[in-house]
This record gives C-alpha cells, sequence and structure tokens, in this order.
C-alpha cells in the first residue's frame, strides 16, 4: 500500500487561521491535489525559549540556556512567553475546530521537523513538503536554511510563504528585492508610498470546517523525544513554559498597591479580534491621534502590538476593520461616532504606526545582522570599533571605544543649534549645517560593565557602569519617568512607547551606556516585543540606526515627565516611595526635595534620593507648589548646569525645530516664522519671541551653550558647563556673551530675539 502523503506547516509568528495565506492555499486546493494529511506544527525552540520546564525527570537539558548575547538576559521573559503558550492553544482550538490540529514539539525546528518525519515513514506516512512563513531574523533564516536542506536531503518539496501579517505587502512596495531603494529617512519613504489608505491587499478568508486535509492519527505521530515532555493540560503547559523564568530579578520591587497593568490580554487570535473591535467601539481608533501617548489605562493606544508582533493579528485586518467603520458598511460599529464619515485623525494616525512598523521591517531585512551591531547598520563610529567581535546569533560585541571629547572627566558639551538638531563638539572642531561636528564618528564612547569590552580608562569605571545597569533594571535610578517606566515594565511586560523611547534614550545618550543592554532588557520583558521594532527603535534612538539625524535625538525626561505626567499619576502608581512627595520637580527628580521632604516622605535613607545616578537641573517659572496647581507646557527657564560626568547631555530633539523672530540663524539655517520655540517630539506648540540655542565655539572650545530661548520656548537641556576659556567676545546685537574657547577659539551666544509672537511650533511628528 503506497505510504500517506503528509504536508507539514510550521508555525511560528502567525499563530491564526485568518488571512492566513498558507491556510488559504490548502484549503483552495482541489480535491485531487490535496496530500492525505496536513500536519500543522509549533515548536518551542530552546534557543528562545527556556525550555527546561518541559523536563519532569530531572535530566539536564541538552540545550544551552536561551540567553542574550550581550547582556545574558533570558531572550524570553516570562510575560511573553505566557502570551505565546496562550496564543499557541488558542491557534490548536482553531485549528481543532477546524477539523485539524496542532502539534506542539520542544527543541530546534529542524531537528523536531526530521524526528517527526523520521517517525511518521515507520507508521506508513510519508512527508511531501513542508511549509513555513518568511520571518526576519539571522536565527529565522537559519531555520528556514534548514529546514529546505533537510527536505532536499528527504526528497520533500520545501515552500517558503510571504509574511503578510504586515500593511503593506512587500510585492507591492514597488522596492527592490535587495531594498538597495530603500530609502534611509523614515519620512521619505512614506512620501514614496502615500497615499496609504488604498495600498493593503484584502484580507483572505478563513477556511471552513473540512476545507483542511485530515490531521494525522495520533497514533502515527511520534511522541516529543526525551528528556522533555509536551502536558496534555493547558495551564500544565504554560506553567512548564513559566517555571524556569519565574524570578528574573532578584529582590525585586513589590507590585505596587492600586495599580494594574495597562496591558491584561491574554494572548491569541479570539482575543486578538476582541481588542480589535473593542478599539474601534470604544472610540479609541476615533481619537488615537489625541490619546496615544497616554500613560495609565487600558484604553490609551491600540494595545494591538502584542497581537501583530505574533500574528494573532494581521495588519490588514486592522485596516479593513477601519475601512467598515469609516465607509459605513459593517454595521457593528454603526452608533460609534464618525461612522460612514471616512477617515479620521485617528484611523489615519494608526495607519501611519502600523506603516512604521513596516519600516522597521524592511530595514531589518535590508541590514540584516547590522541591526545588532553597537555602531548600527550604517557603520556608525566604526573606526573607534576596530576591534569588535562577531559574536553568536548576529550579536556584536565592542572591545574599544573612544572618549567623547578628550578633557579630564570625558564629559561632552552638547549645543543645539537653529535647526532644532544637537551639536556634540568634542574637539571643538565647527558643526556644518546639520548640527554634526566634521570629526563626530570619533566622539562616541559606549560605556560597559565588563572589563573586556570597556574602554582601558573609561569613567565612570566598569563597576559603576554594572551599578548603573542594576539600577536601571530595577527602577531606582532618581529619574521618576524612567524608575516608573521600568518598574511597570518589569511587573507587567508593558509600557508605553513614550516612555519607551525616554528609557532608551536615557540610557544611550544620558548614561552613555552600550545601548544593546537595553534593547536585550526590553526582548526578555515586553510581551509585545518584535525583532525588527524592538532593535531597530533602539538603534533609531541611539543615534546609530537608519536616520542620519539620530546622533541628535536625545530626550530629556524631566520635561517629558512635565509634558505627559501632568499630574504626576504615573510616576505616584510605579513608584510607591514617591508617593508623600508633593512637587512635581521633586517627584520626578527625588534629589531635588529639600531635606524636611524627603524626611517627611520617609526618603531620607532612599538611594533614588539621596544617590541618583544622573541629574538634570531643571526648573519652571513659576513653580508649582503640587500636582494640584500644574497646568502644564509652562514656560522652562535655561538650565543651570548638569551635575556628573556620565554622558552627553543635549537638547532633546525629535525632528527638526525652527526659530524666528529677529534672532539671527547660524550656521546656515534660514531664517523661518512658523514659531517661536523650540519643537521637540512634535508635540510643543509654546509661542516665544525668537529665541534659538547659539552654537558651539571652536578651536578645543567647551563652551556652556549659553543660547536663550524666547519668551514662550523651553531650553530642553541642561548642559555641562566647559571650563572657560579666553578671547570669548561678543557675537552680535543683542547675542549672550559666548562662554569662551581655549586660545584664540570663539563661541557664538545664543540671541533674545525680538521678533513678535509666534503661532506655535511646527509639528513634525513621532512616528515611533
Amino acid at each position: 500500500m503506497a505510504a500517506k502523503r503528509v504536508v507539514i506547516a510550521i508555525f511560528r509568528r502567525d499563530l491564526r487561521v485568518s488571512d492566513n495565506p498558507l491556510l488559504h492555499a490548502l484549503a483552495t486546493q482541489a480535491d485531487s491535489a490535496k496530500p492525505d494529511y496536513f500536519l500543522p506544527l509549533y515548536v518551542f525552540q530552546a534557543n528562545h525559549f527556556e525550555v527546561s520546564g518541559f523536563i519532569k525527570d530531572g535530566s539536564p537539558s541538552p540545550y544551552k540556556p536561551a540567553r542574550s548575547q550581550v547582556g545574558g538576559y533570558f531572550r524570553c521573559g516570562k510575560y511573553r512567553a505566557e502570551f505565546i503558550a496562550q496564543a499557541v492553544l488558542n491557534l490548536k482550538e482553531s485549528l481543532e475546530s477546524l477539523g485539524s490540529g496542532l502539534a506542539v514539539r520542544v527543541g530546534m525546528i529542524p531537528e523536531v521537523v526530521r524526528n517527526l518525519a523520521h517517525g511518521l515513514a515507520e507508521n506508513g506516512c510519508k512527508v511531501e513538503a513542508v511549509w513555513m512563513t518568511s520571518h526576519e531574523g539571522s536565527e529565522e533564516k537559519t531555520d528556514e536554511k534548514n529546514v529546505e536542506s533537510l527536505c532536499n536531503d528527504m526528497g520533500a518539496e520545501f515552500k517558503l510563504w510571504v509574511d503578510e501579517k504586515y500593511f503593506i505587502d512587500d510585492r507591492d512596495t514597488k522596492l527592490k528585492d535587495n531594498l538597495d531603494d530603500l530609502p534611509e529617512i523614515f519620512t521619505s519613504y512614506r512620501k514614496n508610498q502615500e497615499p496609504l489608505r488604498p495600498k493593503p491587499r484584502a484580507v483572505l478568508p478563513t477556511p471552513m470546517k473540512g476545507d483542511l486535509p485530515a490531521f494525522p492519527e495520533i497514533s502515527a505521530i511520534p511522541a516529543q523525544h526525551a528528556p522533555f515532555s509536551i502536558p496534555e493540560d493547558p495551564a500544565a503547559l504554560v506553567e512548564a513554559v513559566l517555571q524556569p523564568i519565574r524570578d528574573f530579578l532578584p529582590n525585586m520591587p513589590p507590585f505596587p498597591e492600586d495599580s494594574h497593568s495597562v496591558h491584561p490580554f491574554k494572548g491569541g487570535e479570539g482575543p486578538a479580534h476582541e481588542r480589535l473591535k473593542y478599539m474601534i467601539q470604544s472610540g479609541i481608533a476615533g481619537n488615537y491621534n489625541k490619546t496615544r501617548n497616554g500613560l495609565l489605562g487600558v484604553d490609551f493606544s491600540t494595545k494591538l502590538s502584542a497581537f501583530l508582533a505574533q500574528g494573532c493579528l494581521t495588519a490588514r485586518q486592522v485596516h479593513h476593520a477601519m475601512v467598515g467603520f469609516e465607509d459605513g458598511t459593517d454595521v457593528t460599529f454603526k452608533d460609534v461616532e464618525g461612522y460612514g464619515q471616512g477617515e479620521n485623525e485617528g484611523t489615519k494616525s494608526i495607519r501611519y504606526e502600523l506603516f512604521w512598523r513596516d519600516y522597521m521591517r524592511l530595514c531589518h531585512k535590508k541590514n540584516k545582522d547590522k541591526l545588532f551591531r553597537l555602531q548600527g547598520p550604517q557603520n556608525k563610529y566604526a573606526d573607534a570599533y576596530a576591534n569588535e567581535n562577531a559574536n553568536g546569533n548576529g550579536h556584536a560585541i565592542a572591545n574599544g571605544h573612544v572618549n567623547v571629547n578628550g578633557n579630564a572627566n570625558g564629559t561632552a558639551q552638547v549645543n543645539g543649534n537653529a535647526n532644532g538638531t544637537v551639536q556634540v563638539n568634542g574637539n571643538g572642531n565647527s558643526a556644518n549645517g546639520n548640527g554634526e561636528t566634521e570629526n563626530s564618528k570619533k566622539k562616541v564612547e559606549w560605556k560597559s560593565p565588563r572589563k573586556e569590552t570597556a574602554l582601558e580608562n573609561q569613567k565612570p569605571d566598569c563597576e559603576t557602569i554594572a551599578s548603573f545597569l542594576e539600577r536601571f533594571k530595577a527602577g531606582t535610578t532618581g529619574m521618576g519617568f524612567i524608575d516608573a517606566s521600568q518598574r511597570e515594565l518589569m511587573r507587567t511586560g508593558y509600557t508605553s512607547n513614550r516612555a519607551r523611547q525616554n528609557v532608551a534614550s536615557f540610557l544611550a545618550k544620558h548614561l552613555g551606556i552600550d545601548w544593546r543592554y537595553g534593547a536585550e532588557w526590553y526582548e526578555m520583558l515586553l510581551v509585545d516585543y518584535d525583532v525588527s521594532s524592538n532593535w531597530a527603535n533602539w538603534q533609531y534612538v541611539a543615534g546609530v540606526g537608519n536616520d542620519p539625524r539620530g546622533d541628535f535625538r536625545i530626550f530629556n525626561p524631566v520635561k517629558q515627565a512635565f509634558d505627559y505626567d501632568k499630574n504626576g499619576d504615573y510616576v505616584r502608581a510605579w513608584v510607591p516611595e514617591l508617593r508623600k512627595l508633593e512637587r512635581l520637580e521633586n517627584l520626578f527628580q527625588a534629589w531635588t526635595a529639600s531635606d524636611e521632604d524627603k524626611e517627611s516622605a520617609g526618603l531620607t535613607d532612599n538611594i533614588m534620593a539621596t544617590d541618583p545616578i544622573h541629574k538634570i537641573r531643571f526648573t519652571v517659572d513659576v513653580k508649582p507648589r503640587s500636582n494640584r496647581s500644574f497646568r502644564g507646557n509652562r514656560r522652562a527657564r535655561k538650565s543651570a548646569g548638569a551635575v556628573g560626568n556620565t554622558s552627553p547631555q543635549a537638547p532633546e530633539t525629535n525632528g527638526h525645530a525652527e526659530s524666528n523672530g529677529d534672532g539671527k540663524l547660524v550656521n546656515g539655517a534660514s531664517p523661518r516664522r512658523y514659531g517661536d520655540s523650540l519643537i521637540v517630539n512634535g508635540s510643543q506648540r509654546a509661542p516665544g519671541r525668537g529665541g534659538f540655542f547659539g552654537n558651539g565655539g571652536r578651536n578645543d572650545a567647551i563652551g556652556t551653550g549659553r543660547g536663550f530661548s524666547g519668551g514662550g520656548g523651553y531650553i530642553y537641556s541642561p548642559y555641562q558647563v566647559g571650563a572657560q576659556g579666553q578671547n570669548g567676545f561678543h557675537y552680535g546685537g543683542r547675542g549672550q556673551r559666548g562662554g569662551g574657547g581655549r586660545g584664540s577659539g570663539y563661541q557664538r551666544g545664543g540671541y533674545r530675539g525680538r521678533g513678535d509672537r509666534g503661532r506655535g511650533g511646527h509639528n513634525y511628528g513621532d512616528h515611533q
């Protein structure tokens, strides 16, 4: 009797039955072309999951622990592991409802497929083909190549399907296969692809019961290979995934009383569609542009990212659900405000974010393992890392760093220029029109906690940096907004996009620590971790990503806290030790509290108040007495300077800012009269009087960067004050005297423009 023909379909990050091209193709095949059996397979991969929880007899695992390359963290922490386990179980239920099933295994995909093929052959079945969906990532590509090689050895067909869970299908972008023509600037790519709304392909129908070939007899499917065993009980399977990784951080702060996760969702296709429906019915989608930066509450942002990351939902399903609302064709949403009135700013913003997610994946596809390099895809500061050694799965570990500016303590003077970028004047060379110094490629010092990867005379030393990292992870840095985000992350697996940007900027730009430690920490803890989005966004914020302006993008977490946590509710929710601090400036930086207030709040022995790892001097006019009197958007004074020498500090920017008034612009910028203040993150519109930041000095000048903001503008960050030199002089009518350069150098002071009150800043958008 002829062997029964079997097609194995490997599921990875495509955990759904709807809008699934692989299942759709199989379901719509002519009966004569269908195989006898269809065997869907999911593997808890030993290089991604800590799989020792599936061993019940105390035997050692044949696999190395699933740890990250740089920080040694778990590759997949408990929040995402549980979410994925739930999604796998949900997929199993969905397939069973269609008359099929799902085999769940532990190990490495190629060896699991080999074992299945051999076992099936012993039971009268032959693997005719192995199908899987293409995913980005060096490990993912290795799996695909190894399975293809295995199929060649077995005489089976190998088919790799296009990953269609993204917003615009790759085949519709008109980009070259090697993506050489993918713009390095997101805005350029967006303009090439607009309008976005007509671009997504149609959603594929879900197979009906009986459309798929039969699932093989259980007796014909070989069991999980030893020493592992797969629990039949769903709860036991989830426990096996979680058991080895529960205690990922010793001495973890307790879960704050009265605080709640803003991401309480279970994994799976069913919960994904429930959330999508709720997102539109509740008005979240229509108001997304107004609420996306919220910090507390389930209804801030779509909360679809985890479902999208695991393929429980596709971006085009999100798009078409919104089309049904916008066009008035889905009566489910008939009572929702805006029904049938077309695309609004909220739904447009959601498409924009889905498109940004596409772009991150395309950057990964183009740059491949460069996504994990310390110096990024453009090999920034490559001459500073000549001894870099490749290690493991594409992650690179640096073996040498260069001092930021060559001064005694390794600090960097940072000055903003008229176009809103930041200029790092490490050696005093004059900056060009875009704010980048001529020799900036030699000035970045990434600090490391490991002696083998640190600069010989790194300051602070490795031991100090290691302690900084531990406090960074535990949320005890003394920077309230950062600590709140880190504690929310460690306790729930989620933190807002706004907070993520600030955390990344704080670690990479303010502390100057190797940004990959942060990226790997996020990889472990995020429930919505996506390899492309996580690593590309960390590179983007760290200044080594695709965007050549990334060097100059620095967030001030104190100002950001004033902007986005206006009453301090977020910090109080996740850092309960600070709840008794009444003043917002004290809440956001406990060290600024008076001794009396520290004692009253019980903080006299708390390191967040007594020994913060970084200080930012930030003041506001008419200081609010408490959160009750604070109304936000107050004009900030120029900061007096930063304490400490751990990293460059700079005005936080995310896009261009434009000044006007009659203050003279320098370095080739042209006057523009959109608004009178520096615009940061596309969020503020404070009118002012034409102020702008002055530019840095020359001939090794380490100036104080004393540009003034206009009446309604902001000075966004503290500056580290350099040594006063000689021969400084006034540069123009109302300009502030420069801090002075050494020798015959000079510094251009900022102008206090006298222009008319502006219309507010131009919003350049925050596309993360």
